[in-house]
């Protein structure tokens, strides 16, 4: 039996959730729509993206942020709708995909460094930071696929999951955004990271489209807990519900945006858990 509860189905491609003022915010990538959704399953449409919305985040005054990939821009989405925090396009190679944003409102963004879909060859990709004010500039090079990431609940470290490298990195946080100090988190091989979260102990879960299923990993132990959601690969993940123990788990058959429109096999799941998000 499986451990999951589908919670919504006939999606085209989920991505990116984020548990928010009680509710899961989540980007349907391929339908360029971010949706808002209760514990009980009740939607919302937050807004509509063109560009195809990825990575979400709020400013410490509330304001939502929303990564539009295909024209490589930070979005700020106000009362009377979406406006321009900085155009990345200078920075990033292809798509901007995942972004975090820490408690100074900085918002650190990844791409895809190349196109995947269409079997480019593997190109290194940058990290870029974008302040309140619309500054960005590059803070990490030469990453392998930047996928998920998050921010530790002391503030102090940003870990970036790699696809391609199989593995997640951790940065020390200086005062103005930059980073320092790169090293291996942890070494995920032969899993394959795509969005992640933290919870409340400091360990991370991992989603892991190729292997399909979730894993909760232990700095220095590794993989302590393993979760298959059966035919579809796990793209994303975020702890949230009202205590916290309910982790949402982004899925789908495919990635490739040639056949997820077709398919709408994407699914919201859910699975309890010990360790709640943090706090």
């Amino acid at each position: 039996m499986s451990e999951f509860t589908t919670l919504l189905d006939q999606l085209v491609f989920p991505e990116c959730p984020r548990w928010h003022e009680g509710r899961l915010w989540f980007s349907d990538m391929h339908d360029r729509k971010v949706w808002a959704m209760t514990e009980q399953g009740q939607t919302e449409l937050v807004c509509e993206v063109p560009g195809q919305p990825a990575g979400l985040g709020w400013w410490p005054d509330g304001t939502m942020l929303v990564v539009s990939m295909t024209d490589r821009r930070l979005l700020r989405l106000d009362a009377d709708g979406l406006h321009e925090v900085a155009d990345l396009s200078p920075f990033a190679t292809f798509h901007c995909n995942d972004m975090v944003v820490d408690a100074a409102g900085h918002a650190y963004v990844g791409n895809f460094g190349f196109d995947l879909d269409a079997g480019e060859e593997f190109t290194g990709a940058n990290m870029v930071c974008v302040t309140p004010d619309g500054d960005a500039w590059v803070v990490i090079e030469e990453l392998l696929f930047p996928n998920g990431s998050v921010v530790t609940a002391d503030g102090r470290t940003l870990i970036v999951a790699e696809s391609f490298g199989q593995r997640l990195s951790a940065y020390d946080i200086c005062p103005d955004g930059s980073l320092a100090n790169s090293r291996i988190w942890a070494d995920l091989r032969p899993n394959v990271p795509d969005g992640i979260c933290i919870d409340a102990e400091g360990a991370i879960w991992v989603a892991d489209p190729v292997n399909k299923g979730v894993m909760r990993v232990v700095e220095g132990a590794g993989a302590v807990d393993w979760r298959s959601t059966g035919d579809r690969g796990a793209y994303a993940c975020v702890l949230g519900g009202s205590d916290g123990r309910t982790l949402y788990v982004c899925t789908a058959e495919s990635s490739n945006p040639a056949r997820t429109a077709e398919l709408r096999s994407g699914h919201i799941e859910a699975t309890r858990v010990d360790v709640p998000g943090p706090t």
